[in-house]
C-alpha cells in the first residue's frame, strides 16, 4: 500500500511539472520556477533512491536511511518554502493580494505542525489513562505506580531510607 501512495505522488507531481512547464512562462527568472524546477529534481531522484535500498542490518542500509530521511526532510521544507515563493511571485506578476492564500496556508501549516507534535505525544497521553504504569519521555524508564500494591510502598520507603 505505501509503494502505492508514493507511486500516485510521483505520478501528480510529474502531472504538476508537466502542467506547469507546458502551460505557464518559464524563463526560470524567479526563485518560485527555479525551485520548482529543483523540488522536481529531488523527487525523482527520492523515488530512485528508494528503489535501490539495501536489505536491513548493514551499514550501507543506515547510510540509505539517513540520505533517504534528508532528502525527504528536504523536499517537505523546500515545498513549503515554494509555496510562499509563488504566492509572493503571484503578487508581483498580477498586482493582486494574496494575504487571504497566504494566510490559509499558514493556518494550514500551522494545522500539520500541531497534528505531528500531538502524534509524537499520543503514547504518552495514552499511558496517562493506564494507572498501572507511567512512562517518563524525558529519561525513557518505566516506572511502576502506587496502585502495584506493597511491593512499591517497600521500595519506596527502602530508597527514602537510603
Amino acid at each position: 500500500m505505501l509503494l502505492l501512495r508514493q507511486m500516485v505522488a510521483v505520478i501528480i507531481v510529474t502531472i504538476g511539472a508537466v502542467m506547469s512547464i507546458k502551460n505557464f512562462n518559464n524563463s526560470f527568472n524567479n526563485h518560485h520556477q527555479r525551485l520548482g524546477v529543483g523540488l522536481y529534481a529531488i523527487v525523482w531522484f527520492q523515488a530512485l533512491f528508494g528503489f535501490l535500498r539495501p536489505s536491513r542490518g548493514g551499514k550501507a542500509r543506515r547510510n540509505w536511511f539517513v540520505g533517504h530521511w534528508i532528502l525527504g526532510t528536504s523536499v517537505a521544507i523546500l515545498g513549503i518554502i515554494n509555496i510562499y515563493t509563488g504566492l509572493n511571485a503571484y503578487t508581483q506578476k498580477t498586482s493582486k493580494g494574496a494575504k487571504l492564500w497566504t494566510i490559509l496556508f499558514t493556518a494550514q501549516l500551522a494545522a500539520f505542525v500541531m497534528l505531528y507534535l500531538f502524534q509524537d505525544k499520543w503514547s504518552y497521553i495514552q499511558s496517562q489513562t493506564n494507572r498501572t504504569q507511567s512512562v517518563d519521555h524525558n529519561s525513557n524508564i518505566s516506572t511502576a505506580e502506587p496502585s502495584q500494591g506493597d511491593e512499591v510502598e517497600e521500595t519506596k520507603l527502602a530508597l527514602e531510607k537510603c
